[in-house]
């Protein structure tokens, strides 16, 4: 069964059908109308303020009447994706209705919840929002969702790492040089996002949760087994060991942001960042952040992790790039057309997800030259269909119970004490910490460039 629970004067058919169009839409296997409708069948809505005591108790009732309907005791699975302000009413009318307490009356029944991100806007609103959550469900039935986990190619990370011998013995500061985190969008702020994003920014909206998760997956030790928790110990190690960049001087040296103003992407004409829909007109807020992360572990001294991610960029694309070392080049100073580059090995995330292999080869003909060759592996080419949507896989484990690929409260807060010195950083030295400026349709500043530039390298062509 599926309940609606919103503010709106919507009725069932009206609700249903709402979905039903949506689906049309996105629906990645097209749109069955056999199965629509015994997926209808099972579609219901209920109207309520979210601070109405009243509604709540309405709520309850209403699913107790859906288990006598169906001759027993179900599992409340409930999943909380309004706006950040109303999380503490949502949780706290649960709570007082009795919907989150452990099902007594049914022998193996439980109630758990999931909520989306934002998941606080700094430290302390995390920390505020994990005791209400903690108040009101146990952690272990808390379930904080990253949709870039339930990604396939974010979740073969460790299957890549671990389950082969060619690249975990590699996998550390003596064979890797640096390590790359895009995520590059083409829109700007369409479907009224301006409002939200203005007051979130690319380090909060971005930064804090989905690339710092798939950083802790690239840069995490073994974990001693795929338990929740034995993987989520690890991913938080690392966060945990990354270098604070606390003061103006060093988050000068180490992080860039942007706003990107009018360009061109793909023939069309785009505003600029504060020329946007529900933006201020004179707003200081990051579309871009490009960002060098240190993780301060045995393995990974002295290896950056870049990272960037930014709106109105040429095309949508999010990938790891592990960057190894050169090899010595001595067998191949006087060999035409140069001296071998370091081997590549990229993880693409979105779209078209795979994992390809930059080496070098001697091109055909009768004298030894060389040149970088790809070694390509697509999910849809190799195993014939589409893979899941991530929020598909994430839904599944939530009703399984398996919390491994969502955040535990120790990542959140670690992820919000490393982000929020950054943003605190702008906020108190702002004149010396300008914003930069880039065309929509570009890469980013310049002065992401020079970021990588100063350390002699250079972002990957996406």
């Amino acid at each position: 069964k599926i309940l609606g629970f919103a503010r709106r004067d919507w009725s069932d058919e009206f609700f249903c059908e709402g979905l039903k169009k949506l689906n049309r839409q996105v629906s990645r296997t097209g749109h069955d109308e056999e199965i629509w409708k015994s997926l209808a069948a099972n579609i219901e809505y209920h109207k309520s303020e979210f601070q109405d005591k009243d509604g709540y108790k309405r709520l309850s009732d209403r699913l107790d009447e859906i288990d006598r309907e169906r001759g027993g005791k179900g599992n409340r699975l409930f999943y909380i994706a309004s706006a950040p302000e109303y999380f503490d009413d949502i949780l706290l009318n649960l709570k007082a209705a009795g919907l989150s307490q452990e099902r007594l009356d049914c022998d193996g029944c439980w109630s758990r919840v999931i909520v989306e991100k934002p998941f606080g806007t700094t430290l302390e609103t995390a920390q505020h929002l994990n005791e209400v959550v903690n108040g009101t469900f146990e952690e272990k039935d808390t379930y904080r969702i990253d949709h870039y986990l339930g990604k396939e190619t974010a979740q073969n990370i460790m299957v890549l790492r671990f389950a082969n011998a060619i690249f975990e013995p590699m996998w550390n500061k003596e064979h890797i040089d640096h390590i790359q985190i895009t995520c590059a969008e083409h829109l700007g702020m369409e479907g009224g996002r301006g409002g939200y994003y203005d007051e979130a920014g690319a380090l909060r909206d971005m930064v804090q949760n989905h690339l710092l998760q798939l950083l802790s997956l690239v840069a995490m030790e073994p974990p001693t087994d795929l338990t929740a928790d034995g993987v989520r110990d690890e991913k938080v190690k690392v966060i945990r060991s990354l270098r604070q960049w606390d003061t103006p001087e060093l988050v000068a040296e180490n992080v860039v942001r942007g706003q990107y103003i009018a360009g061109n992407i793909n023939g069309k004409e785009v505003p600029g960042y504060r020329d946007e829909d529900r933006v201020k007109p004179d707003s200081e807020t990051e579309a871009y952040v490009a960002l060098r992360c240190m993780v301060d572990t045995w393995r990974w001294s002295g290896v950056p992790f870049y990272v960037r991610v930014g709106k109105r960029l040429p095309k949508k694309a999010t990938e790891i790039s592990v960057h190894f070392k050169e090899t010595p080049s001595v067998l191949f100073n006087a060999m035409p057309g140069g001296v071998p580059t370091g081997n590549v090995l990229v993880i693409r995330i979105q779209p078209d997800e795979g994992i390809s292999l930059m080496m070098n080869s001697k091109l055909p003909g009768t004298t030894l030259r060389m040149e970088p060759v790809k070694m390509d592996f697509h999910y849809a080419s190799s195993f014939g269909k589409s893979s899941p949507e991530a929020y598909e896989r994430l839904l599944l484990d939530a009703m399984a119970g398996d919390a491994t690929l969502f955040a535990r409260r120790d990542e959140v807060e670690e992820a919000w004490r490393f982000i929020d010195k950054i943003h605190k950083a702008w906020a108190n030295s702002s004149e010396e910490l300008p914003i930069s400026k880039f065309a929509a349709g570009s890469w980013g500043p310049r002065e992401a460039d020079e970021l990588l530039a100063k350390d002699g390298r250079n972002w990957r062509r996406l």
